[in-house]
């Protein structure tokens, strides 16, 4: 389990033609400019690893750029808190990491939430996956594909070696744009134009001659680490299919994935070509894969309603034993539906045929507190530990629980134990400033919402808030000692910022 540690996950409107072309143009141009399509299938040899002992920039400066476009994120872009939707992820890339020729392999991990399609990676070790991802990647192997593809770009240090052929560009001027161009494309507002228009704009012939190669070696990586992991190579080429396919249906608009990771029918043709050269294997998928796609159904179901609509037709007539993940679907849409206890009935009905399935347990949960019963939900989830130590969504929900039965110091000690493991995620901070206020420890809640602050970018709300937990604390203590460490941390970074 090392590899899963050295994991953290941090989980449209119209606009003029003028807006809809800029942001297209950038788009194709650099998010991954690390990721344009190859001319023509070839069998040339893969280009050799460039930059990887001191370029133009280092890995130091690729991290830097990494907590910049991170902080971006977590200001503007919605994103999936989901701790079930995070922990399949996670699971994902933990089964894959080995296999990749990565050095460092801590990786941030974002969630979207956005039905669209789209991934990306970008410096600084961070991978993005949109919650649409999952509903049109119809297998598991088929979604895996699209990770090896982007944790191969990492591996390469496309953007680095991308930098290198564009020397008049100072790595961390490039932060802003890079930004700006996730911003466009998850947003799909005017956020990330201004963070573009900011910056100093990349030569597109160049970039885009450039990066045929990295996204070439791309494909052929990732159907390695694939194969390495004990996944299905043929998913690769068929999750392509799968996206050309999408790209017809919508004519002009073709998916956001396709405008920065376009297609060509050349392209298809050689990555199946080589997935054909690999062992043929029966991969099955997990069902956990098709139990978070179903949840992202239900969550991006036009309507509550319409929801349940589409996951009483999947079910009708068929045994939960036959299409568990349906079921699972429709126990989803009923929550979303305020039909809690529907969704209660469902949930025990599967659980009867697989009763230490997490998934289940943690909704079940879910389901009792949406009827306020949380004493109930939270012996459920208490039980679920002790099975399952450890366990970050089983966590995530006792703290839920504890906190909606007034146990406001537990939930506290079970956000901390997830914050241990995911320092990263905002959204606990806030949660156990929250907790911490409810079990009235003052300077609990300070430290919390200077965290939070930190994460955001707000290095002047953090140091207010340090200052009053320092002032709160008693001297002498570990915790004065902590407080008085980290209020000086920030305050070197302000005075960096402010020179």
């Amino acid at each position: 389990m090392a590899y899963r540690k050295q994991l953290r996950t941090v989980t449209g409107t119209t606009c003029s033609a003028f807006r809809c072309r800029f942001r297209r143009r950038f788009a194709a141009l650099a998010i991954c400019s690390l990721l344009a399509t190859p001319l023509a299938a070839t069998d040339q040899a893969l280009p050799t690893i460039g930059g990887l002992g001191g370029g133009l920039i280092s890995e130091q400066q690729e991290a830097e750029i990494g907590r910049q476009v991170m902080g971006s994120i977590r200001r503007s872009a919605p994103r999936i808190q989901d701790p079930l939707v995070a922990d399949y992820l996670e699971s994902m890339v933990h089964r894959l990491l080995p296999s990749v020729p990565l050095g460092d392999k801590h990786l941030t991990l974002v969630l979207i939430d956005s039905p669209d399609i789209n991934a990306f990676a970008v410096p600084g070790n961070i991978v993005g996956v949109n919650g649409g991802l999952f509903l049109y990647a119809r297998s598991e192997q088929q979604f895996g594909s699209v990770i090896a593809h982007e944790l191969a770009h990492l591996s390469q240090r496309h953007f680095a070696r991308r930098l290198e052929q564009q020397e008049t560009n100072a790595p961390l001027a490039i932060a802003g744009m890079v930004t700006g161009i996730i911003l466009s494309a998850v947003t799909k507002s005017d956020v990330g134009l201004a963070a573009i228009a900011g910056t100093q704009a990349l030569s597109i012939q160049n970039m885009l001659q450039y990066s045929r190669a990295h996204e070439q070696e791309a494909d052929r990586i990732g159907l390695d680490i694939m194969a390495d992991a004990g996944f299905d190579p043929r998913g690769m080429p068929a999750m392509f299919e799968t996206m050309m396919r999408q790209n017809r249906l919508q004519g002009n608009q073709p998916p956001e994935y396709l405008s920065t990771h376009p297609l060509t029918q050349s392209r298809v043709s050689d990555t199946r070509s080589r997935a054909e050269q690999y062992p043929i294997t029966q991969v099955a998928d997990r069902l956990e894969y098709h139990l978070v796609r179903a949840r992202l159904q239900a969550h991006y179901a036009t309507t509550p309603e319409h929801g349940v609509a589409f996951f009483e037709r999947r079910t009708a007539g068929t045994p939960i034993g036959e299409s568990p993940a349906d079921h699972y679907g429709l126990a989803v849409a009923y929550l979303g539906n305020r039909r809690p206890a529907e969704a209660e009935s469902t949930l025990r009905q599967l659980l009867a045929h697989q009763p230490g399935r997490i998934t289940y347990q943690v909704t079940l949960a879910e389901a009792l507190l949406a009827q306020e019963r949380a004493t109930e939900a939270n012996a459920l989830m208490h039980e679920a530990l002790g099975r399952n130590p450890e366990n970050a969504p089983i966590t995530d929900m006792l703290a839920r629980t504890e906190l909606a039965d007034g146990n406001a110091r537990a939930a506290s000690g079970y956000l901390r134990t997830l914050i241990r493991q995911y320092p990263e995620r905002e959204n606990l901070w806030l949660r156990l400033a929250e907790a911490e206020g409810q079990a009235r420890n003052i300077v609990g809640v300070h430290e919390a919402r200077a965290e939070y602050a930190i994460l955001m970018g707000d290095l002047e709300s953090a140091h207010r808030q340090l200052l009053e937990a320092q002032e709160k604390a008693p001297p002498g203590t570990p915790s004065y000692q902590s407080l008085s460490s980290r209020l000086n941390e920030v305050s070197q970074a302000l005075a960096k910022r402010r020179r």
